[in-house]
This record gives structure tokens, sequence and C-alpha cells, in this order.
């Protein structure tokens, strides 16, 4: 039997997808900042939850956080704070 847990999984995410991801992520702040929410808390209550509800439907911005993955929001979020360190 071959055990999986010796090797690791590689994940990537295309390039397209990181633009898109970025564009969301900066379009949703934006839409909660202009509600007055911290928009930092709650993008963090959507990572942990994945409740849409944490993400106000102004500017259309809860629908559009749902066109991505969660994990694929995080990505976006890890590479752009280990690029800019």
């Amino acid at each position: 039997m071959n055990n999986n847990m010796d090797s690791t999984m590689r994940f990537s995410i295309d390039k397209e997808k990181q633009k898109k991801a970025r564009e969301i992520i900066i379009d949703v702040f934006a839409a909660l900042d202009e509600k007055g929410y911290n928009s930092t808390d709650q993008f963090i209550g959507y990572l942990l939850s994945g409740d849409p509800t944490y993400i106000t439907s102004h500017n259309n911005a809860r629908r559009v956080i749902r066109q991505l993955e969660r994990d694929e929001l995080l990505e976006e979020l890890i590479g752009s704070y280990l690029n800019k360190q």
C-alpha cells in the first residue's frame, strides 16, 4: 500500500485567476469600507467560516466574492504579503 502521507501535493492557481482574485479582494474591501464595516474583520470572518453574510451585498460584493473559492483568495493574500516582505 502506497502511503500518500510521505509525499507533498502541489497546489497552484494560474496567473489569470490571481489577477481576478486581487481585483475581487480590492472591490470587496472597498464595498465593506463604504458601508462602514471593518473590512479586515469581515473578510477574515468570511474566510474562516465560508459564510457569505460576512460580506455586504453593497455593490454586489457578496456575489462577486463567491466567484472564487476561499483557498484562491487565501493564496492571493499570502502571495501578496510575502512579495511585500
